[in-house]
């Protein structure tokens, strides 16, 4: 019998002691039925928790307790890293290489199916500041505050971003700031230079929309396509006025930016 190690949060270990592990993940092979994820036993502690505190990132119950699970020699599973595609072993062969690995970091084995409660060895307390956050070999290197690094709400990521902010992703200067820099840039205003405030207005909910409705008559349509693009999703009051007025303009693209303003704008 091979062992392996799931990680869960510790308000499912009663569920899991009466009823085993449900198959509610998905696999990096879309041809496999929902299953769980876990990691063989090896005699490293670090290595075999390493997961931890990667999952303790995620939202929901705090706390994660190791579930320890005998499966057959013969189960067919999946093994790969993260970010490669995994290939079909049996349980047997996934703890020997990974054993034979000289960095199992960032491994994992994919069970495609439920593990029922007499697979299941036993339930342990396991210590929360085991393993490595993001990806492995992750210390040292300056983390990206982009859109698409960064996760909304985490602890400290007000405070990364405001340290380091992204030159694209922000955070946006404060709106009072973004006003003064549209006055100061005139009338009618360097097109490029208000693409940019605008920019960063459309990371608000809301935002002084009698201050900015007056780049409705801009000249550059693409100024008025950004402006489109940066009040389309506020809730101030004002918005969808201005919307209206911005799909009777003149130019086709900026009709079609309001056509796709998605959600639908509200008043």
């Amino acid at each position: 019998m091979a062992m392996f190690v799931h990680l869960t949060p510790a308000a499912n270990a009663p569920r899991v002691r009466r009823s085993g592990i449900r198959a509610i993940s998905h696999g990096r092979d879309d041809s496999l039925p929902r299953g769980l994820y876990c990691f063989p036993v090896l005699p490293s502690y670090t290595l075999t928790h390493q997961w931890l505190r990667e999952l303790s990132r995620r939202s929901g119950p705090r706390g994660l307790v190791a579930v320890h699970i005998r499966l057959p020699d013969d189960e067919p599973v999946t093994l790969g890293r993260y970010h490669r595609d995994p290939a079909t072993v049996t349980a047997a062969e996934a703890v020997r290489r990974v054993a034979a690995l000289p960095d199992p970091r960032g491994w994992e084995v994919f069970v495609p199916r439920a593990v029922t409660r007499r697979e299941v060895h036993r339930i342990r307390a396991v210590s929360q500041v085991t393993g490595w956050r993001y990806f492995p070999d992750s210390n040292g290197k300056v983390p990206c505050t982009c859109f698409g690094c960064r996760v909304r709400g985490e602890y400290g990521s007000q405070r990364l971003r405001q340290r380091r902010p992204h030159p694209l992703d922000g955070p946006p200067p404060a709106s009072a700031v973004l006003v003064r820099r549209i006055a100061a840039a005139g009338s009618p205003g360097d097109p490029e230079q208000l693409i940019q405030i605008l920019h960063w207005f459309g990371m608000r909910r809301r935002g002084p929309v009698d201050q900015l409705a007056h780049l409705a008559d801009h000249p550059d349509p693409k100024v008025r396509r950004a402006l489109v693009w940066a009040v389309e999703n506020w809730s101030s009051r004002g918005t969808t006025e201005l919307l209206h007025r911005l799909a009777q303009d003149p130019d086709a693209t900026v009709r079609e930016a309001v056509e796709q303003a998605a959600p639908e704008p509200r008043s």
